[in-house]
């Protein structure tokens, strides 16, 4: 289900059933002449699509506003668009907390721009945990009170790994888990991103284009339907297991 196109007794039976909620979240960037500037959101909504049609999950409308930097390429007559990462913290904290209050608490957040750093986090990544975390904070202290967690006796440590633990009503998760990144090595507009897109989204590519040169394209010419098969199966079995828990 698409989240604007829900009525609201759509809203109060996925409440009911805790169906996952889920945030595409990517950037608008410069991916070489031969693909499009949303691939890294474009690739997660595409996933999500494949997803919903063998489980019952909620995809929002996808954030393409994401902390992209300028660190492949300047953005004049290249197309990136670059939020700061406090900026995107601005936008996702209240989009997040909205949420809260609506009544989620399977929500889910899946990003791919520069998450072969994701352990250690990059911009894109730790605005949208932080956001995340701290619109929890904000929901509790709102509902419960300051001193919530100290009032009385809590077991919020035995629970810790459990859905009922608050803090993780919200979770990031990279769009490729370290094992699928191991066999399907995470590039920028080369060999791994242009077989993805084949597989998800081959609209979003055009090989005729001329401007391979740069040294991060350059592997693109080895791109292939099959390997993007390959790695697009690996990645929509993890999501659904994460989904399904």
């Amino acid at each position: 289900m698409r989240y604007e196109m829900m009525f609201p007794e759509q809203i109060r039976n996925a409440l009911s059933k805790q169906i996952p909620v889920v945030l595409p979240a990517g950037v608008l960037e410069y991916h070489g002449e031969h693909l499009v500037l949303g691939v890294d959101t474009i690739l997660i909504v595409k996933a999500l699509e494949e997803i919903e049609k063998e489980m019952e999950i909620v995809i929002l409308p996808p954030l393409f506003y994401g902390a992209a930097s300028y660190a492949v390429e300047k953005p004049e007559k290249k197309g990136t668009i670059h939020v700061p990462a406090h900026s995107l913290y601005q936008l996702a904290h209240p989009i997040f907390y909205n949420l809260l209050r609506v009544g989620f608490r399977n929500i889910h957040t899946f990003i791919h721009h520069q998450s072969e750093n994701f352990s250690d986090g990059m911009p894109t990544d730790l605005a949208l945990k932080l956001a995340a975390k701290q619109a929890i904070f904000d929901f509790l202290e709102k509902n419960f009170g300051e001193d919530w967690w100290g009032r009385k006796a809590s077991n919020y440590y035995s629970q810790h790994e459990t859905q009922s633990n608050p803090f993780n009503w919200i979770k990031i998760h990279p769009f490729m888990n370290a094992e699928t990144q191991r066999l399907f090595p995470i590039d920028h507009a080369g060999k791994q991103e242009t077989s993805l897109m084949m597989a998800f989204c081959p609209e979003g590519i055009n090989m005729k284009k001329k401007g391979l040169k740069k040294w991060y394209t350059k592997s693109a010419e080895e791109a292939a339907l099959d390997y993007g098969m390959a790695a697009k199966k690996m990645i929509l079995c993890e999501i659904k297991k994460i989904l399904a828990r």
